[in-house]
């Protein structure tokens, strides 16, 4: 158990460096999902209440494309490059492998979440009915399940292109069902049915409670465990379908 967790720790260690190294994605992680709620912000600056309606949904949604491409990318270069084959050929085990950029990536995913929170919460003005600190952990653990459906969707990808595909197909088609747009008890059955298996619903879901519901921590609570659950089951059937390298 101790060599697993050395092993674990040592491949977070080295993705950690690899971003030090790497400026323009920390930026790309850090900034875009600020800049992109200050823009929210602007658009609506005669029309507080709309931006305390949307900018909390968007909160969450921000970080997670962000963090989706990139974790999705770094796994996908490590293959092409060859470098996870040759790890794979020493004792290092793949979920081990993908627990350590899980943990590099989640570091980075919380920093980011808390950081957007703090500008969000704090000089953009957003106003919630419920917790600052529920929708912070809400918040980051958002950020987390895009980094599990990245680290999945880089076990299938097999160029930088199809990660780019997989955007769409995996986080457009949530952001239509989640209930972003529509309330969900407003879709047909058929389609509300399906958004109760989406992890984004249950986020935005907890964000809508936030946002109109004093004294709501209990149900968010469930969201989050919930989204975190939709994270963890990402990130072990990607270790279960991880291939050493891309043909």
């Amino acid at each position: 158990m101790r060599r697993s967790a050395a092993r674990t720790l040592a491949t977070c260690l080295r993705v950690l460096t690899q971003l030090r190294h790497d400026p323009r994605t920390v930026v790309l992680m850090i900034l875009v999902p600020c800049m992109l709620e200050t823009l929210l912000r602007l658009i609506y600056a005669h029309h507080r209440a709309s931006f305390d309606q949307a900018g909390a949904p968007l909160l969450a949604i921000f970080p997670l494309t962000t963090v989706f491409v990139v974790t999705s990318i770094a796994l996908l270069r490590e293959r092409i490059g060859g470098t996870l084959e040759r790890l794979l050929t020493t004792p290092l085990g793949r979920l081990e492998l993908l627990g350590g950029y899980a943990l590099a990536f989640g570091l980075v995913a919380t920093a980011q979440a808390t950081i957007a929170s703090a500008l969000t919460l704090g000089p953009l003005g957003l106003h919630v009915r419920g917790s600052d600190v529920v929708l912070v952990v809400l918040a980051v653990s958002v950020a987390l399940l895009g980094m599990g459906l990245g680290l999945l969707a880089s076990a299938f990808a097999r160029s930088e292109f199809q990660v780019v595909q997989f955007l769409p197909a995996t986080i457009l088609p949530q952001l239509l069902l989640c209930g972003l747009l529509v309330a969900r008890q407003r879709m047909p059955a058929g389609l509300h049915a399906l958004s109760d298996v989406l992890p984004l619903s249950y986020a935005v879901d907890g964000m809508h409670h936030l946002t109109l519901q004093p004294g709501a921590g209990g149900a968010v609570w469930g969201d989050v465990v919930i989204v975190l659950a939709f994270a963890a089951g990402a990130l072990v059937l990607g270790a279960g379908t991880l291939r050493r390298r891309t043909p």
